[in-house]
């Protein structure tokens, strides 16, 4: 497991080199650097815009933003990531949709504290978490900013309102239809816990996950394909479940008690709206089991055929796998992982494994075989250990 002390010099290298990038790109130095992580859902998939419940850790991936403001009143974006141009505009011209692309993510939570930035405000970004990845690559950014401009001009606003800022972002900036889990889960985390948070009630636990104890880790699988919340298959789903619940005269689908409670939307047709239901009533249901088993102190390997129920029921009742993340969950249960699972929105990108440590390396080999038995581009593995979330780091 990483240590303290490995995770405290990371962040000092880290922040150097984003102090430095903006130095060189802006002439000035920046007023800080802030780090804010990528996520891995352990369990509690799209549940969260159906006011459910879902159970997030931190990874130790970050991404940082360097921040400094500005007197011309403008606003400039960077990323080392990019291609070296940097995207500015006029603050009273941030509008849905401009700036485009990657910098349509800070720019929505710069529009968002435009009352508090009328001078302007320079921001270059450096990231690890893998994009595109089901990661929440996306998040990791607007948090990031989100915290730093919270630091900067509004220090009032809690780490819960920084999470509702970064949401606004990606909802009604970019127009990605998020729910709460990826901000929640980057601002509210806590180094080797998970967290459970009821997204509806805005409750949240910190359960407490050492899985090194225990002998066994969390393996992530980058399949490489990629995937995006602002594609139409995210909205599409966010859009049947909101119709299921409408249907069953309920607020939400967290309110459906049961399966059994899903009969009305079981009208002989194609079935669409019972499928989604169903999985997030399960989900939820599954969310619970494993917090219930996290706290009783019991094995955590028994949360591993709840984390390959997830699977299923999102290969079939969601609709959202694909064949590669099929393929990784396929062969690594049957090498040995307790549980597997796709995370994120879908539609490609990671699964992630729980596995005993001394068969990690054969599980990881057994789903390299098996993408190229198939012919799948190589995927990228690394363990996950449960991290701290966003903080500022120079």
């Amino acid at each position: 497991m990483t240590s303290d002390v490995d995770l405290v010099r990371n962040d000092d290298e880290l922040a150097r080199k984003a102090e430095h990038a903006f130095t060189e790109q802006f002439g000035t130095a920046p007023e800080g650097v802030w780090a804010a992580p990528g996520r891995v859902n352990v369990i509690g998939e799209h549940t969260d815009y159906n006011d459910g419940y879902v159970l997030p850790v931190a990874l130790p991936h970050t991404t940082r933003a360097a921040v400094g403001r500005r007197t011309d009143g403008r606003i400039a974006l960077a990323s080392l990531q990019g291609d070296g141009e940097v995207v500015e505009l006029a603050i009273a011209d941030l509008a849905p949709g401009r700036p485009g692309g990657w910098a349509g993510y800070p720019a929505g939570v710069v529009e968002g504290l435009r009352d508090r930035l009328a001078g302007g405000v320079s921001v270059l970004v450096d990231t690890d978490v893998p994009v595109g990845a089901g990661l929440s690559s996306s998040a990791a950014l607007t948090c990031s900013v989100a915290l730093a401009l919270s630091d900067l001009v509004a220090p009032e606003l809690t780490r819960n309102d920084l999470v509702d800022l970064a949401r606004r972002s990606e909802n009604d900036f970019v127009g990605a239809p998020t729910g709460t889990l990826d901000q929640s889960a980057s601002l509210l985390c806590t180094a080797g816990h998970a967290l459970f948070l009821d997204t509806r009630e805005q409750r949240t636990e910190q359960v407490p996950l050492d899985l090194a104890t225990a002998g066994l880790q969390l393996l992530v699988v980058d399949t490489g394909t990629s995937h995006t919340h602002a594609d139409g298959g995210y909205g599409d789903r966010r859009r049947e479940c909101e119709e299921a619940a409408a249907r069953l005269g309920v607020p939400a689908l967290r309110d459906v008690p049961d399966v059994a409670a899903l009969a009305a939307l079981d009208d002989g047709g194609d079935g669409v709206l019972l499928r989604r239901a169903r999985h997030i009533v399960t989900e939820n249901a599954r969310v619970l089991e494993v917090v219930g088993i996290l706290r009783s102190g019991e094995d955590p390997r028994a949360i591993g055929p709840v984390l390959t129920a997830g699977h299923v029921s999102l290969r079939d009742d969601f609709q959202i796998s694909t064949v590669e993340l099929d393929a990784c969950v396929d062969a690594a249960v049957a090498a040995g992982a307790h549980g597997a699972r796709m995370v994120g929105g879908g539609f490609g990108g990671s699964a992630v494994l729980l596995v005993d440590r001394d068969r990690a390396d054969a599980v990881a080999d057994a789903v390299r075989a098996r993408f190229a038995s198939e012919g799948y581009a190589a995927p990228r593995t690394f363990d996950v250990v449960p991290a701290a979330g966003a903080r500022r780091i120079a």
